[in-house]
């Protein structure tokens, strides 16, 4: 409950930027345009790909994250899961809340995951109807949330779960999945578009984030955060620009609250 009371309180006021790692074959991988077949362990400053747990807590020390998320890729794609692995992640980061997407597709699905505590991520890749996801929200409720993956052909996914705003849940991923790990830098089209029909939801963009630049321009579009993974590990987006980003948001935030001030 902590953790989530945190989150809220973050999500309101600030800009989240969100770390995030990919699992694949027991270890952390570089994800880069969604042609998962060729991803490979990485090579990264912040620990051994083989440690997911060092991984994670350096990627939140730099990022000054409530949360944390993890797409595992063996379940994305069918062929394994990583359950233990994201447990061990749980116990080991308590105060972070986690982001799971696993493929989920189905209710049976997601209850297999429920005892880690973790925000569930349904992405519309993995659904063939629009129905699997009114199922999950009728039964999960706001616990869930909804990441609209996109690549260079366009949606992936139900077209009418794109169409229809109504059925969002409020806090929604803009997913482009031929901008990870690329450097591309973001559609900001693409997201404005997401948060124009997302009204008051929260949006968090993901997708070639390259630098702080694209991180200002992803807040003036009207997202509520973004997903930033390779410019982390790279260090192209540093600590120290983070914070600075981070209270110049703040700043903003304490003016139009208080005008008179």
């Amino acid at each position: 409950m902590t953790v989530l009371l945190e989150i809220s309180k973050y999500t309101m006021s600030d800009f989240a930027i969100i770390p995030a790692i990919d699992l694949k074959d027991g270890a952390v991988v570089h994800a880069s345009g969604g042609m998962r077949a060729a991803y490979r362990p990485i090579e990264t400053p912040l620990g051994s790909a083989a440690d997911a747990i060092a991984i994670s807590r350096a990627l939140l020390a730099v990022s000054e994250a409530p949360a944390l998320y993890i797409a595992d890729l063996d379940a994305i794609e069918g062929v394994g899961n990583h359950f233990e692995l994201c447990r061990d992640l749980s116990s080991a980061l308590p105060h972070t809340a986690l982001w799971i997407d696993a493929g989920f597709s189905n209710v049976t699905d997601c209850a297999f995951w429920l005892p880690l505590g973790a925000t569930l991520v349904i992405g519309t890749e993995s659904l063939s109807f629009a129905e699997d996801w009114q199922e999950l929200r009728a039964t999960f409720g706001e616990s869930l949330m909804l990441s609209l993956d996109f690549d260079a052909e366009g949606q992936r996914g139900p077209a009418s779960l794109f169409a229809e705003p109504a059925h969002w849940p409020e806090r929604v991923i803009a997913m482009s999945l031929d901008r990870v790990g690329t450097g591309a830098g973001p559609d900001l089209e693409l997201m404005r578009g997401v948060v124009e029909r997302a009204g008051s939801r929260s949006v968090y963009a993901s997708g070639g984030m390259r630098d702080i630049g694209d991180l200002e321009a992803a807040a003036e579009a009207g997202a509520g955060g973004a997903l930033i993974a390779t410019a982390l590990h790279r260090g192209a987006v540093t600590q120290n620009e983070i914070a600075a980003f981070l209270q110049r948001r703040r700043s903003r935030s304490d003016q139009i609250r208080n005008p008179a001030s």
